[in-house]
């Protein structure tokens, strides 16, 4: 992982953990999976899984809307793709 990949993964951790107060985080780093990627260089790829009571009563779409809402100005020049799993505590099974 690189430097930048792996500030970018701390930033969004601290982000998630100071709003959400997720009882389960996890951040993959999969930018190593689109080495030579045209776009490749305008970011890191993450994959990552919130689990919050914060999403209870609210729908995927926008549980995923308030996700982009809180890494909004890391999106635009530190993360190129980002896959969520954003669930409730009543619905995740590690």
């Amino acid at each position: 992982m690189s430097e930048r990949s792996e500030q970018t993964k701390e930033t969004i951790e601290k982000i998630m953990k100071d709003a959400l107060s997720p009882v389960f985080l996890e951040i993959e780093d999969a930018s190593w999976r689109h080495e030579g990627h045209a776009a490749a260089g305008a970011g890191g790829h993450f994959n990552m899984i919130v689990v919050s009571d914060k999403f209870s009563g609210v729908n995927l779409m926008n549980r995923n809307r308030m996700v982009f809402d809180l890494l909004k100005e890391i999106m635009q020049t530190r993360i190129h793709a980002l896959a969520i799993k954003a669930k409730t505590p009543e619905e995740w099974t590690p």
